[in-house]
């Protein structure tokens, strides 16, 4: 008998696929059903977001942050806001300060939803998706609330909010809280600890502390390899020095330290501490102040340039911003934590099954939108 001649194949998943949560393609080189390499082949989403800010007033800039990661679009609009409020030195009211704060943890509660929902799904679980997109309507119920908007927002102005809470929002907020304690020990029940999605994401695509840190990963998925940083905590911004929480981390609880079960599980935990740091945020709210008394008639910086950092949902969220002391930024560039999170993927995806690079890529969590920006 001949030699069964065999060789590697070129696989593209993607740009439009299922598993690639947006509008992304993945090179995959396989032998049978082993992926050897990744290539993440990205742009399909880009709009120009960078080139548009150094075109438009600075209040202009913000509704665009939203548009980029558009599952944490309060986070991204406050990383901004704050980046230019400390440019141009501005002290604001308490209120504003605290209800931000809630905000920011609402929206990475809703973000962290759609990612362990969608990577439940990714690997054959329907119902947990089901149940995650539950909770997260009712915390967009509360934003749209506040803003008039469930997904794009234009609500965390620079120097202050677009307007203030109406009534009742604090009591649903404390409503919702009440609720979503009880619902993560559902999602415990029926995905944490079900046995075929352990198998399906234990010991898959670790991820050592060293990868993660020379691959620029944050968020979630750093701090499930180990790596204790939380700029919330190592460099307060905002007023989160004055609450108390932890900062979950990986522990190999069902396999290995860094594995996609870990990156999953750090997010659960995430969204039962900020649900802590809301609840202290609702209690010590001020009554009174004025959410627009300190956003500036004109917002002309002074000449100079500036790089602010914030923990949005996905990592490290920053905002390099040079001003000629114009009403326009001279340069505006965005450090996007979902794009340092996805250039990891081939180093850790590499000699697992296509089946396996799913589950990889969804314990990621990554939005298309931010990477092309």
């Amino acid at each position: 008998m001949g030699r069964l001649h065999a060789e590697e194949m070129i696989l593209n998943m993607g740009p439009q696929h299922p598993s690639t949560h947006g509008v992304l393609r993945l090179k995959l080189r396989t032998d049978g059903e082993i992926v050897s390499h990744i290539e993440p082949v990205i742009g399909y989403l880009h709009r120009s977001f960078e080139k548009h800010a150094e075109n438009l007033e600075y209040q202009q800039v913000t509704p665009f942050c939203g548009r980029c990661d558009y599952l944490a679009a309060m986070g991204s609009e406050h990383g901004y806001a704050m980046a230019v409020e400390k440019m141009m030195g501005i002290e604001l009211p308490e209120r504003v300060e605290y209800l931000r704060v809630i905000f920011a943890e609402l929206q990475r509660i809703a973000s962290h939803l759609v990612a362990v929902g969608t990577f439940g799904l990714d690997v054959g679980a329907i119902t947990p998706f089901i149940y995650c997109f539950r909770e997260r309507e009712l915390i967009l119920d509360l934003f749209e609330m506040a803003s008039g908007a469930r997904l794009l927002y234009n609500y965390i102005w620079i120097g202050g909010l677009a307007h203030d809470v109406p009534p009742g929002f604090v009591e649903k907020t404390y409503e919702f809280l009440d609720n979503f304690d009880t619902r993560v020990a559902e999602y415990n029940q029926i995905l944490t600890g079900n046995k075929i999605f352990i198998e399906r994401a234990a010991d898959i695509g670790v991820m050592t502390p060293e990868v993660a840190i020379n691959y620029g990963v944050t968020g979630p998925s750093l701090r499930a390899s180990g790596v204790n940083i939380d700029i919330r905590r190592t460099q307060p911004y905002s007023i989160y020095d004055r609450f108390e929480f932890d900062i979950p981390l990986g522990e190999g609880a069902q396999g290995t330290i860094g594995d996609s079960w870990d990156r999953y599980y750090v997010r659960v935990r995430e969204m039962e501490e900020s649900a802590r740091i809301i609840r202290q945020a609702l209690d010590q709210l001020p009554v009174e102040g004025d959410v627009k008394s300190a956003i500036p008639r004109r917002i002309r910086p002074p000449k100079g340039e500036i790089y602010f950092r914030s923990e949005n949902a996905r990592g490290e969220l920053g905002y390099y911003i040079v001003s000629n002391g114009k009403n326009v930024p001279l340069r505006v560039k965005m450090r996007s934590p979902a794009f340092s999170n996805l250039s990891v993927i081939n180093e850790i995806g590499q000699g697992w099954m296509i089946s396996d690079v799913i589950a990889i890529l969804g314990s990621l969590d990554i939005v298309l939108g931010e990477i092309d920006r």
